[in-house]
């Protein structure tokens, strides 16, 4: 725990992840964040720096994670000054992005003299506060033997699985196949509510049967009563399934029930419901669902 940890990206995830390793003794000493009040906010909480600049950030860490949106993000974090006098750092990079950036990433940084690992998390927000992600993780064995004790305690499973970009790609098959679950999800339990159902009921038969899923034991209740506070965003579904439906492109394979879902989550972020969590695709399938006031 001797080295000092900086953030880029602390939203959601990347704010609960600073919490959890400074209470379990780490020092985290510097934020930075593009929307720079909530940055600030943090910071008080944590008692570091809030950095304006990224290569201040650098200076002032020795690991630096970084939890940002998409490619696009992750390029201007990288070319953004990052890694300005990056020599000895270790880039734990937890976004979700396409394998070939994660690759572009562990170039940009060993040029610079530093290291790169991806730390793909297919967990959501508690998980990122109690320190229990499911991390997957891609890029050179002594990038990850580094990050290893650090990742020890934001994760309860922890798994390497090879070079840079490999994890990136196993992420994308997670999140298509839970995406694929929660739309399925969905629609029967709104073809069960059109059909009168007792919807608790249904869900519970769901549960005991080969209808039975993860995201029905994290989503069917609130699709029922149209609860759809964001732990993983509609618009992080849509930005992940596109990222495997590139893939499946790239390896000649044709996809319809992603490429179903992947439409359904783009319609969603098009209608305004981005900002909804996953389960909000219900909205889409109910009778006489809309936007929830």
């Amino acid at each position: 725990m001797n080295e000092r940890i900086g953030f880029v990206g602390v939203g959601r995830m990347g704010a609960n992840m600073a919490r959890r390793l400074k209470e379990v003794g780490y020092d985290v000493v510097a934020v930075q964040d593009a929307n720079a009040a909530v940055a600030e906010a943090l910071a008080r909480e944590l008692g570091c720096e809030p950095c304006a600049e990224l290569a201040e950030v650098t200076r002032r860490s020795d690991v630096i994670l970084t939890v940002v949106t998409d490619d696009r993000a992750m390029k201007a974090v990288i070319n953004g000054g990052l890694l300005r006098r990056a020599r000895g750092r270790l880039l734990i990079n937890c976004a979700t992005l396409t394998p070939a950036v994660h690759a572009w990433v562990e170039h940009k940084a060993e040029r610079a003299g530093a290291q790169s690992l991806e730390a793909c998390m297919a967990s959501s927000i508690t998980q990122a506060r109690e320190g229990t992600l499911y991390l997957m993780c891609g890029g050179k064995p002594e990038a990850f033997e580094r990050a290893r004790p650090l990742l020890e305690r934001l994760s309860s499973s922890l798994r390497y699985v090879g070079a840079s970009g490999e994890a990136a790609k196993v992420k994308a098959l997670v999140n298509m196949v839970m995406n694929c679950n929660t739309a399925a999800l969905a629609e029967g339990l709104a073809l069960g509510d059109a059909l009168g159902l007792d919807l608790t009921m249904l869900r519970e038969v769901f549960a005991q049967t080969g209808a039975n899923s993860r995201v029905l034991q994290t989503d069917g209740e609130d699709m029922q009563n149209r609860e759809h506070s964001c732990f993983f965003s509609a618009a992080h579904a849509a930005k992940d399934s596109g990222i495997a439906l590139k893939l499946a492109n790239q390896a000649g394979l044709n996809l319809p029930l992603a490429g179903a879902t992947f439409r359904q989550y783009t319609r969603m972020v098009r209608e305004g419901l981005g900002e909804l969590d996953k389960s909000g695709i219900a909205e889409l399938t109910f009778k006489g669902r809309g936007k929830p006031v």
